[in-house]
């Protein structure tokens, strides 16, 4: 049966999404062809990738056969896409912030990376999550519910489809585009995981624009609070200075006049949104799959440190951090050492800074000399 998006098959769809497990959905048309505020998205993330402001990150590079950037637009990769459907799911969990007061000695993983689900023997702990894979399969059962009921082309996408999510879900009326280019919704804050599904269902003339009310006002805390000063205008980074890119996405050694900035973060960053007020009240997630594992939850740097391969892999295969890979881990863990200051590390480092990896090597060396000028030795 063919058919198209009308605010009754709209409302439909958010009934579907809650019950795959997400907190919220919507609806937004891909005009073809490109439409003036599509054609300006298009321009602006050409424009950014153009100025280097993409790092390493080759994916979001990627151009068709007319040199046009895939992420540019839907329609370049999928002519026949018509609606694109987005769908959030909260990940806010009940711990402390990065910016709070933590332990000496230890790290930070961004509060996405904590994930996991509950294993089949009592008293273990819980088995490690990837949110790519959590939102596919919540993703599937909305996609299924659509194919049922209608006749139409579908795609799935979490982080991997050629359009900015971001700008597709304000669209959609998730929320608004915050600051820190975070996406962020009134009642939910911007602790959001966002995954999409493009169709070629059309989108009826009667379905409302339900484009969310920008609500930052003057507040720039987000933009203050940043240590690498990534957010270089509202809405606007340059990833190749957020700490979450360097952390996570970046190869070989980081730039030193990034190592201090970064302070105790060892896998992403949360600053930008742990300052932001839309997310003092944000709701706790305590979905299957989603749950905070705690031993993640400001780790000590040095069982981060002692994770040998055996080790890393029994407790990050599967979760956002084994993209990561131990090396690059144990390199962020050096510069978080040498950050903290502590004379008990330093073993730890003269150790590393003989490495085989010349990068955690040169990292460590670093670590020693700054924790060395901190305490006078």
């Amino acid at each position: 049966m063919n058919g198209e998006w009308t605010p009754e098959l709209e409302a439909w769809l958010r009934t579907k999404a809650v019950e795959a497990g997400f907190d919220a959905a919507g609806v937004t048309a891909v005009a073809w062809p490109a439409s003036d505020a599509e054609q300006i998205d298009a321009e602006r993330f050409a424009a950014w990738v153009d100025a280097g402001r993409a790092g390493e990150m080759e994916y979001l590079k990627r151009r068709d056969e007319h040199g046009v950037f895939l992420r540019s637009g839907v329609q370049i990769a999928m002519p026949w896409a018509r609606s694109i459907i987005v769908c959030a799911l909260n990940y806010n969990a009940a711990a402390p912030l990065s910016i709070e007061e933590a332990d000496e000695g230890t790290g930070w993983i961004a509060r996405y990376a904590w994930s996991g689900r509950e294993s089949s023997e009592e008293m273990e702990p819980l088995l490690p999550t990837d949110y790519h894979e959590e939102l596919l399969k919540r993703l599937r059962r909305v996609e299924s519910a659509l194919l049922e009921r209608y006749s139409c082309e579908t795609r799935c996408y979490v982080d991997t489809g050629p359009l900015v999510e971001r700008s597709a879900a304000s669209r959609a009326g998730i929320g608004w585009i915050g600051k820190n280019t975070c996406v962020i919704n009134q009642e939910l804050g911007s602790w959001l995981l966002l995954g999409v599904i493009i169709t070629s269902l059309p989108v009826a003339e009667d379905l409302p624009v339900d484009i969310a009310v920008d609500r930052c006002g003057s507040c720039t805390r987000c933009i203050d609070a940043c240590p690498t000063q990534a957010l270089v205008a509202p809405r606007e980074m340059d990833a190749s200075r957020c700490i979450a890119y360097l952390t996570i996405e970046k190869k070989g050694a980081i730039a030193e006049e990034f190592r201090e900035p970064m302070g105790r973060q060892v896998f992403g960053c949360d600053i930008c949104q742990d300052v932001c007020p839309w997310n003092r009240r944000a709701p706790i997630a305590v979905k299957d799959g989603m749950v905070a594992r705690r031993e993640l939850v400001n780790p000590a740097l040095d069982w981060l440190a002692g994770m040998d391969a055996v080790k890393f892999k029994e407790w990050f295969k599967g979760s956002p951090l084994e993209r990561t890979r131990r090396k690059r881990l144990h390199r962020n863990v050096a510069i978080a050492m040498g950050n903290s200051g502590e004379a008990r590390f330093l073993s730890q480092l003269e150790e590393w800074s003989g490495s085989e990896d010349e990068v955690l090597a040169e990292s460590a060396q670093w670590a020693l000399t700054r924790i060395e000028r901190q305490t006078g030795d």
